[in-house]
């Protein structure tokens, strides 16, 4: 792809320079803005009138919305907002000032409505709706947007605003060549994502089977073997141990247990920037701490709660949890978490480091966690065990050099998995970035695809994604047809799938600019 031979500023610094044919349009001066509404999602059902509600927008539909989460009956529909095919629907409301405005257009062909806290912008002129959608929530119209919010815990955004945001318009027929590339080079990137996300999860599922196998006696670590003499633990979620391995409950592990605070004690009103950190379910994964999305409480009002203590090499045992996030799933809290407590549905045992070795006790409790939830668990629709009954969750245990022995293992085997998670989860980052700034140079007239869009072949053999989120793309890579794009640098990996190598598109991109 080449660029155009002649540009013009926009007049807006996020945009920068345009073809020269372009025009420089407001969305006030092409189309009328409203207020959507409508009643609550206490309406929603399996089927009736498709229903867009402005959270939607944020978790279900990235540029397009072809189909809606939830549907209203035809007589609630009434009452709220109708829309019609190319509608751009704005979140009115947001938690950050980087995701004020999302939005996206509809294109469903029927009958559908909107609820409250949307804004309907419905064009007046001639436009290609795929290429409204690209362009209003492409990066140059997200840093717009964001310089339209206000607020400062909620942030909002108003059509008082949004009348003025600008898009850069080519003639409708390089509007449509430009919607048929996008569409081609992003679900080509979906596809990419999709097959390395399952890569992941194929990975986790080997590593934990590995690590099953380790701490759970299947094999002796020394040999990769089974152990010569088994018996029955009479456990349903142990079965079998090594012979000369023994059982005990989880609290003659520990020599302190608790859980955290609940009720009013601990609200999410009481964080604050700094102070004592709070651990909370979304810090316990499986075997590991997952030090994001901190939560920190003043010294002061820790001091009120009681001892909740926890200490470097202390065992976080999730006392909820989910089919894909397991009840009883447990973690060594690092070296660097002190000071800090944990939060309700969250248990801290202070193991005795005479009778077991912190990481083994982590791991085992991980790998029979599904199993034991379905014995321990109290909850009707949720995995929930409360204190008592982690704390008498029977645990096998091995002499104290084996425990240290397969905790060795375990590394050494899981190490080389945990690169190449790593790196396939950089690829799927990189690859996100690549194409929100392809698109953006495209929308704004940086590259020129005409070209490139006219030798594209039929994309009607690639089903349709109906949200355009990645996480629930249905799209198979069979499905896939054409021959790879002249301007995309591909390299092969070493699983055999072609990637786009974005940083060398990035560093010619910079390099230009």
């Amino acid at each position: 792809m080449q660029s155009y031979t002649a540009y013009k500023d926009s007049g807006i610094p996020m945009i920068g320079e345009v073809p020269e044919h372009w025009e420089i349009r407001q969305l006030g001066r092409i189309g009328r803005f409203s207020k959507g509404g409508g009643g609550t999602k206490d309406d929603d059902s399996d089927s009736g009138v498709p229903c867009i509600r402005y959270g939607d927008l944020y978790t279900q539909h990235r540029f397009f919305i072809t189909r809606s989460r939830a549907c209203v009956s035809d007589e609630r529909a009434a009452a709220y907002t109708p829309l019609q095919y190319g509608d751009v629907l704005f979140a009115g409301s947001g938690e950050t000032i980087d995701e004020i405005g999302k939005s996206a257009v509809n294109l469903i062909p029927g009958p559908a409505c909107c609820g409250g806290d949307v804004i309907l912008f419905r064009p007046s002129i001639d436009i290609d709706a795929r290429f409204l959608g690209y362009a209003t929530d492409c990066p140059p119209a997200a840093h717009q947007k964001a310089c339209m919010g206000r607020g400062i815990t909620v942030m909002h955004i108003y059509w008082s605003d949004l009348k003025y945001l600008t898009v850069a318009f080519p003639p409708l027929s390089e509007q449509t060549a430009i919607v048929r590339f996008l569409d081609h080079v992003d679900r080509r990137i979906r596809v990419y994502v999709r097959a390395k996300r399952q890569l992941i999860t194929l990975l986790e599922e080997q590593k934990l089977r590995l690590v099953q196998q380790a701490v759970t006696g299947r094999i002796d670590v020394r040999e990769g073997q089974p152990y010569s003499a088994y018996r029955d633990s009479d456990v349903v979620y142990l079965g079998v141990l090594p012979a000369h391995w023994a059982i005990a409950p989880l609290r003659r592990m520990a020599i302190d247990y608790c859980d955290g605070p609940f009720g009013s004690g601990l609200k999410s009103t009481h964080y604050t920037e700094d102070g004592i950190r709070v651990v909370r379910l979304q810090n316990i994964g499986r075997g590991e701490f997952i030090d994001s999305d901190a939560a920190y409480i003043s010294s002061k009002h820790y001091s009120s709660l009681g001892d909740h203590s926890v200490l470097p090499e202390d065992i976080l045992v999730a006392g909820l949890g989910d089919d894909n996030h397991p009840a009883g799933r447990a973690c060594v809290a690092p070296e660097s978490i002190v000071p800090a407590m944990v939060k309700a549905d969250c248990f801290r045992f202070r193991p005795d480091r005479a009778r077991v070795e912190p990481k083994f006790l982590a791991l085992q409790l991980t790998v029979t966690a599904a199993a034991a939830s379905a014995f321990l668990s109290t909850g009707a629709t949720r995995q929930r065990t409360n204190l008592r009954n982690m704390s008498a969750r029977a645990v096998s245990i091995p002499p104290m050099d084996e425990q240290v022995r397969i905790v060795e293992y375990v590394a050494n085997e899981t190490i080389a998995i945990d690169v190449v998670q790593k790196s396939t989860a950089q690829q799927i980052a990189f690859l996100r970035e690549y194409r929100a700034r392809l698109i953006a140079d495209v929308v704004t007239g940086k590259l020129d695809v005409r070209g490139v869009a006219a030798r594209l072949l039929d994309l009607d053999s690639v089903p349709a994604d109906h949200t355009g989120h990645d996480s629930v793309d249905p799209i198979q890579a069979s499905g896939v047809s054409g021959p790879p794009l002249a301007y995309l640098e591909l390299e092969r990996d070493t699983d055999g799938d072609r990637a786009i190598d974005g940083r060398q598109y990035a560093a010619s991109r910079e390099k230009q600019a």
